[in-house]
């Protein structure tokens, strides 16, 4: 139905430009002292008629492929800007509503030239021009726009209320590596973690493909990974937001990370220690899970008793290696030739990292004798 409406407009649109272009021709090229004599009345009109008619039949035969063709090119349109991000298709079209508007301001004195045909074609390729630019630097430069309608609007606040304080809460970024942890959601759970989750589709993709992994350990921790999301957004009382801004010329996804943090102004979430330290050097604020579990362990002194069971011997020679119920790893001087069995301990450093917390004793009658 669609298609014989659009025909059947094709073919009036085709009968009006016929008689429109024979009605110019005729009327700038002086078509009667070519032909001899003087197109007036019934013939001028019948001239015009009959064009305007060829018009229509061409139009007519050659719509289908107009239509097909227009089709085809408004779904590949569609496709291309399914791919682009929702704010960078605003961004274009406020561009070019701008680059519009300049052109219409400058193409005012355009109505001084003599020649109205010659001023029309500049003032059609004028306004081409200045919309091809405000899309294009508009696009180019979104970042800083988007920078400076938050900072407008961060100060339309203050002016309109300055007695309240205005409490921002940043998107907190999950990295893959927190996420096939799963922690994050227990620590959700708490309410100790506020504002969005924000997912980027280049990281759900990189689980989708750990999870479709041939090996049986990877497609299990992709799988889990996957799990967790869906718990945290079907189960818990906090925004998740699935973000499709990628980054082309970046290749690592965890430099695409670091630069959405960046552009949306918000902290990455994660366990990588190499990644923790990048963002460090960047400036980009991080919370790490592991720092956090460090953080919240039970502090231990030296000269503190404790009992453990020995389980391994360690790197150095008589070394024992227990573990707290945590999973502080706890070296025991000359414990090797008690492994398997519980002992007391006392503690004589605590190292802090990062990456963890251990500590180093030795057994509790060796302190004895030293002391």
């Amino acid at each position: 139905m669609l298609r014989k409406i659009l025909r059947c407009f094709l073919t009036l649109l085709g009968i009006v430009l016929g008689s429109e272009a024979t009605y110019l021709i005729i009327k700038y090229f002086k078509v009667d002292l070519l032909l001899g004599y003087e197109l007036t009345g019934i013939r001028h009109i019948l001239i015009i008629a009959l064009f305007g008619v060829i018009g229509g039949i061409i139009f007519y035969f050659i719509s289908p492929r107009i239509i097909t063709k227009g089709s085809q090119a408004a779904i590949h349109i569609e496709k291309m800007l399914q791919k682009v991000p929702t704010n960078e298709i605003i961004i274009g079209a406020l561009g070019l509503i701008m680059g519009l508007v300049i052109a219409n301001l400058i193409s005012g004195p355009l109505k001084l030239i003599p020649y109205s045909w010659l001023a029309g074609a500049i003032s059609v390729l004028l306004y081409i021009l200045m919309g091809y630019l405000g899309i294009s630097v508009a696009t180019k430069k979104r970042e800083d726009l988007i920078n400076a309608f938050s900072i407008l609007k961060r100060i339309g606040l203050k002016d309109k209320d300055k007695s309240k304080s205005e409490h921002k809460v940043q998107p907190k970024v999950l990295d893959t590596s927190v996420i096939i942890d799963g922690r994050i959601a227990d620590i959700v759970k708490t309410g100790f973690v506020e504002g969005p989750l924000v997912i980027p589709t280049f990281v759900l993709e990189e689980l989708r493909h750990i999870a479709d992994s041939s090996d049986g350990l990877k497609r299990n921790r992709g799988r889990r990974g996957l799990d967790i999301l869906n718990k945290i957004q079907n189960d818990m009382d906090i925004i998740v937001e699935i973000i499709e801004k990628d980054f082309d010329d970046v290749s690592e996804v965890d430099t695409k990370l670091l630069k959405l943090a960046q552009f949306l102004d918000g902290k990455v979430v994660t366990n990588d220690y190499n990644l923790n330290k990048v963002a460090e050097f960047q400036r980009v604020p991080v919370l790490n899970i592991n720092e956090l579990a460090n953080a919240v362990k039970p502090v231990v002194l030296p000269g503190e008793e404790m009992e453990v069971t020995v389980i391994k011997d360690g790197k150095e020679s008589g070394q024992g290696i227990a573990y707290l119920d945590d999973g502080t790893m706890i070296v025991v001087e000359n414990g090797r030739r008690n492994i398997g069995d519980t002992i007391t301990v006392v503690v004589t450093s605590v190292l802090q990292t990062a990456a963890g917390r251990m500590i180093f004793a030795k057994l509790k009658s060796a302190a004895e004798k030293v002391s």
